[in-house]
């Protein structure tokens, strides 16, 4: 058997490109010097690869943002207002990414958001009725020159024209079918290209194939198709598909001439049965993913063996490949120093899932596989028990009952009290919680963990950091503060460090958006809280002044979607044992005087399964009762926030409601505040923040801009009801842009309150 992968994470093996990116954008190198750090960067992906046997290479893999806005760009799908800007290609290219405010306009980003149920962000391509779909762009190919010109004919990926239609933002009339034919040319287009140019395949990605389907989309995908495929030649085309299965379509795959179809064999739930049970085509070649590409545990060659086993009946030529790409984990366990050898034996990160990759290759081609010196060495592995068990955890999750997940008393007769407690004025002022990082904090911080600053020298930096901080909201003229949360690395990572259960890595970075990267903590064991994470931080913060300062906390089914989970139980019940953790810790901050608690759900949505019929029973009837257990036990005076962001609320609205929390902040600013109408048509009653700007982009908003967002706001949301604040927490930002941003914000809701009395 051959061996594949999807695509290869793109940052660098020490997030190079992140580094090199954001020089770029401060002007500290050329663009030139960029574009270097790139090319040596796909040089050394196509080195590792071609060294470890990969057989199938992908190219194209690699943006300096986002796959999704690579394709606008190359079929002439990005907004006038960005080319208007005059800029050079690169930076037209950013602007689109990040927004753009200077000499030469003032524009805002492209709405981003989740890439299905990942972590990863996607730029959301506009198309307006007079978007003209066509070929322009040239990076595939170049990408495929370059890698050609390095020794290898490369498997070049293109984001699929069904995928990159279902994607996109209509702004007129006309939808996605009306798009269709010259979507289908210029990808018919890029197909004769590739086959002139002597490429031998092109892997054409349709994640969205995964989804619920009905009979306009299943047409709308069959119709693209049919025209895309007839120019392709001798150029063998593979629809890769990934995050599930493709049950709604499956006959119409097998149907069209695709030389190969890539299938998910790890989240893809009916994979296995729709292979088995209505047969695989004998032209078509299975790339079968069976190489998890989103979690880092090493792969049981036993089961994967016996999937390969049962497929092999019913299947010609077979590709072993990846359940998707390799951009959601970590680049490499060789620049983790500090985990013993007990505990990496245990994770596969990406470079070495080619390892895997090429030992069940090996496997594979044996006539007794479990003679396999690999093979035993694997089994001997997963047959290895891990400590962290903890048996308390386990009674105390048990234990549990509904009365744990019902706060009293409910929803109106709490915001009776809580308004009388407050007395906060209308549209009330407040942040998501952190504050801009600067370089000095984050050495206070690496300095404390290397030992070269005592615990009193890093308190009292902390503390003085808190207190200017308090300062500054006050000056600004906030109504509601928060502490800054400088003691922080990341909003997982940070609660991760304090509960027992976990354990880090240096260097495991995995890229979330465009510079944007996150190291996700590992859940090795049962979880519970040793201590008090945040008491001393918020306490102190509250001690510097009259006004409520927010407790702040990350939720339950962040922290454990967020993190590498568990796959020996069930994330449910990782998921209560992290309530359990975050509960305790709410009702201490409660007991210290910490009367508004945010508890974070940023990544509510995000393990929600792609499709509909999954809801409840895999997902929502945990997610929504394991955040409930996190305050249920406060009084009613005590105000639960929540914040969310990224992703599409409108389908779980509802279920968002019954969480019960107080208040709620949405992400809206990228999305034209969509969710407006949503909230309006469901009564929803939770207090709520919707985002009035972008802090993903340097853009300072003026006034006006935020009293316009209000306006709009006030058309669908009760005034009484109405928070304003930023779409997401300042920590990435710089103070330049921040200080601004938020007295702009404060002088818009206090002229809007004038005109509201």
């Amino acid at each position: 058997m051959k061996t594949s992968i999807i695509g290869y994470p793109r940052i660098g093996s020490l997030r190079e490109l992140k580094f090199a990116s954001e020089k770029y954008f401060k002007g500290e190198i050329s663009s030139e010097e960029l574009r270097e750090t790139a090319r040596k960067l796909r040089y050394e992906n196509l080195e590792i690869q071609r060294k470890s046997g990969i057989d199938l290479i992908p190219s194209n893999d690699f943006s300096f943002y986002d796959g999704m806005l690579d394709t606008a760009v190359l079929l002439n799908a990005l907004p006038e207002r960005y080319a208007d800007l005059g800029l050079s290609e690169l930076d037209t290219y950013f602007a689109a990414a990040r927004g753009y405010q200077g000499e030469k306009g003032d524009v805002k980003a492209l709405a981003m958001k989740k890439w299905f149920n990942t972590n990863y962000h996607y730029m959301v391509p506009e198309f307006c009725d007079d978007t003209d779909i066509r070929l322009v762009g040239s990076k595939p190919f170049d990408l495929f020159a370059e890698a050609q010109h390095n020794g290898v004919k490369t498997k070049p990926v293109i984001i699929g024209a069904y995928t990159f239609l279902k994607l996109s933002r209509f702004m007129g009339t006309k939808k996605a079918e009306d798009f269709a034919e010259k979507t289908a040319a210029a990808y018919a287009e890029i197909l004769s290209r590739f086959a002139a140019e002597n490429a031998e395949w092109i892997q054409l990605d349709e994640p969205c194939l995964v989804m619920d389907m009905d009979e306009s989309d299943k047409k709308l995908f069959v119709g693209l198709y049919e025209k895309i495929l007839g120019s392709k030649g001798n150029l063998k085309v593979l629809l890769q598909t990934y995050f599930g299965d493709v049950r709604d379509c499956y006959s119409d795959i097998c149907k069209l001439p695709f030389d190969g179809v890539g299938l998910d064999f790890v989240e893809g739930k009916k994979t296995l049965e729709l292979v088995l049970h209505k047969g695989f085509p004998k032209d078509k070649v299975l790339f079968a993913g069976v190489v998890n590409g989103k979690n880092i545990w090493r792969n049981n060659y036993a089961k994967t063996l016996e999937i390969i086993g049962k497929i092999t009946l019913n299947c010609g030529e077979i590709v072993l490949n990846t359940s998707c790409s390799l951009l959601h984990v970590p680049y490499t366990l060789e620049n983790e120093a500090k985990l013993t050898n007990d505990v990496k034996k245990h994770f596969a990160f990406a470079k070495e899932k080619l390892g895997e990759l090429a030992e069940l290759k090996k496997i594979t081609s044996l006539e007794n596989p479990k003679d396999a010196p690999e093979y035993k060495t694997n089994s001997a592995l997963m047959s290895e028990s891990r400590s962290g068990e903890n048996a308390a955890v386990r009674s105390r999750v048990n234990g549990l009952s509904e009365k744990d997940h019902t706060r009293l008393p409910e929803f109106s007769e709490r915001e009776k009290i809580q308004k009388k407690r407050f007395a906060l004025p209308l549209f009330p002022t407040t942040t998501i919680g952190s504050f801009p990082q600067t370089a000095e904090v984050r050495k206070a911080r690496s300095d404390y963990k290397k030992g070269a600053i005592s615990e009193q020298q890093y308190d009292e930096f902390m503390k003085n950091k808190i207190k200017d901080c308090i300062e500054l909201q006050e000056k600004i003229g906030l109504d509601v503060l928060v502490h800054g949360e400088f003691e922080r690395n990341d909003m997982v990572e940070y609660f991760g460090e304090c509960l027992d259960g976990y354990i880090f890595t240096e260097k495991a970075w995995v890229q979330s958006y465009g510079t944007r990267c996150v190291k996700p903590p590992v859940v090795w064991g049962d979880i519970s809280r040793a201590k008090p994470m945040t008491v001393k931080w918020s306490k102190f913060a509250q001690s510097c002044t009259e006004k409520p300062v927010k407790g702040m906390l990350t939720g339950p089914v962040t922290i454990l979607n967020w993190s590498f989970p568990r796959e020996d139980i069930s994330l449910r019940e990782s998921a209560l044992q992290i309530a359990l953790a975050i509960r305790d810790e709410v009702l201490d901050l409660e007991a210290n005087g910490i009367s508004i608690i945010q508890v974070d759900e940023a990544a509510l949505r995000e393990k929600l399964p792609l499709r509909r019929s999954d809801w409840k029973s895999d997902y929502l009837d945990w997610a929504i009762p394991a955040f409930r257990l996190v305050h249920s036990g406060v009084k009613p005076e005590t105000q639960i926030h929540t914040h969310m962001c990224y992703s599409e609320f409108a389908d779980i609205i509802t279920d968002i409601d019954n969480m019960d929390a107080d208040a709620i902040t949405f992400e809206a600013s990228r999305s034209d505040l969509t969710i407006l109408d949503v909230l309006k048509a469901n009564d929803f009653r939770t207090e709520v923040g919707p985002g009035v700007y972008d802090i993903h982009s340097p853009r300072v908003p003026s006034k006006d801009e935020i009293k316009t967002a209000l306006r709009k706001m006030l058309d669908r949301i009760p005034s009484e009801k109405l928070w304003v604040n930023p779409d997401c927490g300042l920590k990435t930002r710089g103070e330049a842009e921040t200080v601004p941003s938020l007295e702009n914000l404060v002088n818009a809701a206090k002229e809007l309150r004038d005109e509201n009395k």
